[in-house]
């Protein structure tokens, strides 16, 4: 079982002191990998808990890779219908370059009506933008030489790509990352949520000879104790969960740091 842990890219706690303590605590803890959000255009009246202030989820993740050496960045999703095909990509390779190969691309289809109506984009084609987008991004990392708009041109640097976990619920996610991705990225409140479309996933998985990578769960971790924080996570496990990314809130360096030493004894527990 891979543990990682969420990094808040909004409200109070996204100071550039207080998210880099943060981040090297979460680093010299072992934990796997460091997640953070995405939103661009949070209204007035949905902004409680972030004042609507969110740092762009590309951009830190870059800034991420500097003040850390070694822990994966990941992000927990990128929208990708929000965003152009050939910037979003020249990004995220620069940030798998620049990070020397510690990117995890969790991608979803967006959800929030304001933010689309922000963006002047139709709500109803991000599906089918996201998987145009998707196709893209592997494309890019596949060939020096690229095509679009019927100009030709260098995608350069070519790091290893990224692994592509797809975000969102059945059917359409389980389908998307069969096709596109290298696991599925669903959000969790229990085991029991995801049990079903897990199995799915893997039926979906066989049928394609396609492999199924990795389940990467992002899950509430509102424990009190040790035994309760190892009874959660052996939980996930048994349903099939490769990774569980831990959702923690805090205040200040000391709640994070507190919330970093039970997932880091856990790592001892497995």
């Amino acid at each position: 079982m891979k543990l990682g842990i969420t990094l808040r890219n909004m409200g109070e706690q996204s100071t550039p002191d207080l998210m880099a303590d943060c981040a090297r605590a979460a680093e010299d803890a072992g934990l796997e990998s460091l997640w953070i959000t995405d939103h661009i255009a949070i209204p007035p009246d949905d902004a409680e808990g972030s004042g609507g202030r969110y740092l762009d989820i590309l951009t830190t993740l870059a800034w991420l890779a500097g003040v850390t050496s070694r822990i994966s960045l990941g992000s927990g999703v990128l929208i990708l219908p929000y965003r152009s095909k050939l910037p979003t990509a020249k990004q995220i390779a620069t940030v798998q370059e620049l990070s020397k190969g510690r990117l995890i691309l969790g991608v979803g289809v967006g959800w929030m009506d304001a933010e689309f109506k922000a963006l002047g984009i139709d709500r109803k084609d991000r599906g089918r933008v996201t998987d145009e987008i998707l196709q893209f991004l592997i494309d890019c990392f596949e060939a020096d030489e690229m095509e679009l708009n019927g100009q030709e041109f260098l995608f350069k640097p070519r790091p290893r790509r990224p692994k592509i976990l797809i975000g969102g619920g059945p059917p359409h996610a389980l389908e998307r990352a069969v096709k596109y991705g290298d696991g599925w990225f669903p959000m969790a409140r229990s085991p029991d949520e995801i049990a079903a479309s897990i199995e799915k996933y893997d039926e979906l998985c066989d049928e394609s000879g396609q492999d199924r990578g990795q389940v990467t769960a992002l899950v509430p971790f509102a424990v009190s104790n040790d035994a309760e924080a190892k009874a959660l996570i052996d939980s996930y496990d048994r349903v099939g969960v490769d990774r569980v990314i831990c959702a923690v809130g805090y205040d200040d360096l000391a709640g994070y740091k507190a919330s970093v030493a039970k997932i880091e004894r856990l790592l001892n527990a497995f």
